[in-house]
């Protein structure tokens, strides 16, 4: 059952991927984005790596997708804006795409990968919060007023009258 559910974790976050590179609507390519972080999420938990699934989350999906998504809501005739253009260089970026992925995949087949019983690991996310609460608490700290600081200035240059 947690084979199937990986899968299908995968399957969406590449067909999500897939069509916000390919959606010619902006919006419909934010929503897409949605799916595509959602998955990423996913496969963090997969991973045993909880605190980064609750990251991404929290700041990818809670801060920059919204953030997104009022930009695209908030701009005027956002509807009439083709997004999609020709490029010449299609062709080559799709040929070292093809090359990369065939590289990798190579790298897969030929690895001599180690499979051994593992015990099951303990949750990070309770290990990294008392980390920032006690070692790590002054940068903690520092990054936080750094981040209000960036947030206080873009409202000061986003006004009107500037």
């Amino acid at each position: 059952m947690a084979e199937a559910a990986f899968w299908l974790v995968v399957a969406v976050t590449l067909v999500s991927a897939f069509i916000v590179v390919t959606s010619r609507n902006l919006f419909y390519s934010a929503i897409s984005l949605l799916f595509t972080f959602f998955g990423v999420a996913g496969l963090y938990i997969f991973l045993w790596a909880d605190f980064l699934a609750g990251v991404q989350v929290l700041i990818y999906i809670g801060g920059i997708l919204i953030l997104i998504l009022f930009g695209i809501m908030l701009t005027h005739k956002i509807t009439s804006v083709d997004i999609a253009h020709t490029s010449i260089q299609q062709g080559v970026g799709g040929i070292v795409v093809l090359f990369l992925f065939a590289a990798l995949a190579w790298m897969i087949v030929r690895t001599p990968w180690l499979v051994a019983a593992a015990p099951e690991p303990q949750g990070t996310a309770g290990e990294i919060g008392k980390l920032l609460m006690t070692d790590y608490l002054l940068p903690f700290e520092v990054a936080s007023v750094l981040l209000l600081g960036a947030l206080l200035g873009a409202a000061v240059l986003s006004r009107k009258g500037n």
